[in-house]
């Protein structure tokens, strides 16, 4: 009888991607590699078991982040060179951005849109006990910092092309088109949605629901607020600078240093 790693089509390197599952909800988790000796351990121990590329050495998930994988079911595909895993992902957190699933963009209309919250600072799970944690923490911190302005930044640039827009074209060109009045409304009635989904969640003690809601809605609001920006040319980033600027000043100082308006 032939062993059952045999039928598997590892690639030049001997690896193989493995697609991990949850096994209740189906949704892809995350997109790992798995060698020969990852795969078996896997089998074995019943526990998700990958081989890293980067240090070029097996690591069962879980070991730093205390976000192991319980395997309920393991999948070959037809061609035999893709495994997928049914899997229970302890800490419900997957991602090491501290999300739940890897896949936490989705393509729209204006391009990669963030659809999924942080569920736990990637400092709290690895900490700084070593210099690969904290190599992996920096890398963090500057990837979630260039997304944040990825995004600032073409948003601001989708401002600037609705402006030239018809009306008809988009909601945010009908904005334009009605004017400042219309703009500032919304961005008035953002923001007593957003007052009345804190006030949920602060009653619903936090329920994830009413996060997600309070979250929808400051989206909403922010998303209004640099409608109202680019309607006067303002760049979303001007106002991070006024922020970076602001860092390391006390309240006192920081109102002392502006100028007095005329």
């Amino acid at each position: 009888m032939s062993n059952w790693l045999d039928d598997v089509k590892f690639d030049q390197n001997g690896l193989i991607p493995a697609i991990a599952q949850d096994h209740q909800t189906g949704r892809i988790l995350m997109v790992a590699w798995m060698n020969r000796q990852a795969l078996q351990l896997t089998h074995e121990t019943q526990r998700g078991v990958y081989f890293s590329r980067s240090r070029n050495k097996l690591w069962h998930k879980g070991e730093e982040s205390g976000h192991f994988q319980d395997v309920h079911e393991i999948r070959l595909d037809c061609d035999g060179d893709v495994i997928v895993l049914q899997i229970t992902q302890h800490g419900g957190i997957a991602c090491h951005t501290g999300r739940e699933s890897c896949f936490y963009r989705i393509l729209t209309p204006q391009g990669w849109q963030i659809v999924d919250a942080v569920q736990k600072d990637p400092q709290v799970i690895y900490g700084d006990g070593n210099a690969q944690h904290s190599h992996t923490h920096n890398a963090e911190q500057q990837l979630t910092t260039l997304e944040t302005q990825d995004v600032l930044a073409h948003l601001a640039g989708v401002m600037q092309q609705r402006k030239q827009a018809s009306e008809d074209q988009s909601y945010v060109a009908s904005l334009y088109h009605k004017g400042l009045n219309k703009i500032l409304e919304k961005v008035g009635e953002e923001s007593t949605e957003t007052i009345l989904a804190a006030k949920d969640c602060a009653t619903h003690l936090n329920a994830p629901e009413y996060q997600d809601e309070l979250i929808y809605e400051t989206a909403d609001l922010w998303f209004h607020s640099i409608v109202m920006l680019g309607y006067f040319d303002i760049a979303p980033q001007q106002v991070l600078d006024e922020l970076a600027r602001r860092m390391g000043l006390s309240g006192l100082d920081e109102k002392a240093a502006r100028h007095t308006a005329p």
